[in-house]
């Protein structure tokens, strides 16, 4: 199966659509018995990396619901997926795909797989946050207004008053990587995520997820591990993949203690810096537009939320349910609003 992913010649190469990616989330989140996966070999290979959700009988991708990271059928720019996405619908199970590129040929191929056999109800989702790398990003602060370069100025400031500010992106080795995760996990604790429960150390399923994804991409050569230390302290951590002409950076982190030196903004500096020598074309932020991505005016690519529903016993009855959650919510909504008013 790894062979059949690793031909396919994807429209975006996204980390979240490597074979490595979802086996490990198969592995860290015990999806095996629940896998859907379905392969239409032809002179390339489509894959509908699917899996039933954990309660309920519909289809969803293999990591949106877990690591929720935006996904896709696997497919060439020039395959026509008609006949997988044919194929899909054959299984008789309502989809939840809740993060699918706006552009993508799985939409137009499953709405039109359903014409008469289902309903389709498609709805914007949070898009992605990129950049279009050139020459110009060399000097990455050049892109901010003087306003924040002066706050980031003041930051680094305020980081050497303290020691010897150093910045380190490296691609570990194996024999490397265990000491280098412990600290990027200990670094992401140091702060909010850890009181909220999210930070890989953790959530035992999240944290197991991502080092077996590390040490998948570490034997391939495209992990980067990136670190800004203060006298040898690491401060703020980036886990991220360098591949496919783009930086993809999946997990960010740094240590409150330091807060006033801003170190991950200082540290998201530096592998802007990075990618831009190195000759890549993308930075790629992933997840969504946070208010810190934001200083870095990025693209947005467009991304949608796609339910189907069958005509059958199990159709009807994610209707129903979703009907009635979306009911519930406006009831919410209503209530709320005439509690303020009064």
């Amino acid at each position: 199966m790894e062979q059949i992913w690793d031909r396919i010649q994807v429209v975006w190469a996204n980390p979240a659509l490597s074979f490595a990616f979802m086996q490990s989330c198969v592995e860290a989140y015990g999806l095996a018995d629940r896998l859907a996966v379905l392969v239409s070999p032809n002179q390339g290979a489509m894959i509908a990396p699917l899996c039933r959700s954990k309660t309920s009988s519909r289809l969803e991708l293999i990591g949106q619901n877990q690591i929720f990271e935006a996904s896709d059928f696997l497919y060439g720019a020039n395959e026509d997926i008609s006949g997988l996405a044919r194929a899909v619908v054959a299984l008789g199970l309502p989809l939840r795909l809740t993060r699918l590129p706006a552009d993508s040929a799985t939409i137009p191929a499953l709405e039109n797989a359903y014409r008469g056999r289902g309903l389709v109800v498609k709805r914007p989702a949070s898009g992605c946050p990129w950049i279009d790398l050139d020459e110009t990003w060399k000097q990455p602060d050049q892109h901010l207004n003087s306003g924040r370069r002066s706050d980031l100025r003041r930051a680094r400031r305020n980081a050497e008053k303290i020691g010897v500010v150093s910045f380190d992106i490296c691609t570990p080795k194996p024999a490397e990587l265990e000491g280098l995760l412990e600290e990027v996990y200990a670094v992401e604790s140091a702060g909010w995520k850890a009181r909220e429960g999210s930070a890989m150390a953790a959530d035992h399923r999240m944290g197991s997820f991502y080092r077996s994804f590390a040490e998948a991409a570490c034997r391939k050569q495209t992990l980067r591990l990136a670190f800004m230390r203060i006298d040898g302290k690491a401060v703020a951590a980036q886990l991220a993949v360098q591949a496919n002409d783009a930086y993809w950076l999946l997990k960010i982190g740094y240590s409150e203690e330091f807060k006033r030196c801003s170190p991950g903004i200082l540290l998201v500096l530096e592998t802007i810096r990075h990618a831009a020598d190195a000759g890549l074309r993308f930075y790629e932020f992933l997840g969504t537009e946070e208010e810190w991505i934001k200083l870095w005016k990025p693209h947005l690519r467009s991304c949608v939320r796609l339910q189907t529903y069958p005509f059958n016993f199990h159709g009807l009855r994610a209707l129903t349910h979703d009907a009635f959650i979306a009911l519930r919510a406006d009831l919410r909504r209503l209530s709320s609003k005439i509690r303020r008013n009064q």
